[in-house]
């Protein structure tokens, strides 16, 4: 299976940890764009990762425009709170890139307007500012997964 989930500056290793933990868990890839809020040793990480963070698929890019360069022409999905579109509205693909931004300020409005036509976001009740990242990349990585027929998971 080939999805990929896109960690854009995150700040909370908890998160990066559980989050590192679903993707290994599903099979999809885990891309980290720098500056990283933690050191990818920390305690914190590992304890949320638990020992599945080896098995993990990872990459780290020193930024944004590293990340496009290594990995080329694929479609990436933006989610933003920003998002006309729900996530459950597009249709996923092998191959996809899924991003989401940094804990305190998601993604750049730069990059967010360069892929206007792949925002996404996560229905919420008026006056909720955004949900947990590692809850976020769940509910869309799944949504992705259930459309692709959960490829490889039983």
């Amino acid at each position: 299976m080939d999805i990929n989930i896109v960690l854009h500056e995150p700040e909370i290793p908890q998160n990066t940890g559980t989050i590192g933990r679903t993707c290994m868990a599903v099979g999809a890839s885990l891309h980290l764009i720098e500056p990283l809020g933690f050191q990818l040793t920390e305690k914190k990480l590992k304890r949320a990762g638990m020992d599945y963070w080896e098995k993990l698929d990872v990459t780290r890019y020193a930024n944004f425009n590293d990340f496009k360069e290594k990995t080329g022409e694929k479609r990436i999905w933006m989610a933003t709170t920003k998002a006309g579109r729900a996530y459950s509205d597009v249709s996923y693909e092998e191959g996809d890139y899924i991003m989401f931004g940094r804990e305190g300020g998601g993604i750049p409005e730069k990059i967010l307007h360069e892929y206007d036509e792949h925002c996404i976001r996560i229905p919420m009740k008026e006056g909720t500012r955004s949900l947990n990242l590692a809850n976020s990349v769940a509910i869309v990585l799944y949504e992705a997964l259930r459309q692709m027929g959960f490829p490889g998971l039983r």
